[in-house]
């Protein structure tokens, strides 16, 4: 199915104005140097895309989305599995992932409420340097 993401694909989709979430992907980038991960804004066509026939709101723009190969992760999940698949001492954090998901994303859903507030917004999503525009989903 064209669109579709490979076995070995790892896209983390995220509200691309919420500069919370732009602080975590431009942390993933720092620790990333063999170019694992590939990101997307949730507010693209290519998310919207990529997540048609996923069964979660794609226009539920208060949490991180995680593909890994046929997976589809969000909220706290999603952070702690791509923490973990980061390696290194990241992987540590996800320990965190035996604590029940309604308690982890009760915490999660909290932050991500206020996130505007608290972390600030942007107008306009983040635009990749030319160096690392192939690390971009586009469409």
């Amino acid at each position: 199915m064209p669109g579709t993401p490979g076995e070995t694909d790892r896209i983390i989709l995220f509200d691309g104005v919420c500069d919370l979430c732009n602080g975590f992907v431009q942390f993933i980038i720092a620790r990333d140097p063999k170019g694992k991960f590939k990101f997307g804004a949730l507010q693209s066509p290519k998310a919207q895309e990529l997540l048609k026939d996923a069964p979660i709101d794609p226009k539920d723009l208060d949490t991180v989305i995680y593909i890994r190969g046929d997976r589809i992760y969000t909220r706290s999940g999603a952070a702690l599995r791509i923490l973990n698949d980061l390696g290194g001492w990241w992987s540590l954090f996800a320990i965190k992932l035996i604590i029940p998901p309604p308690i982890r994303d009760f915490i999660y859903r909290i932050i991500a409420r206020h996130r505007y507030n608290w972390f600030g917004r942007r107008e306009s999503c983040m635009v990749p340097t030319p160096e690392l525009k192939a690390r971009f989903i586009h469409g």
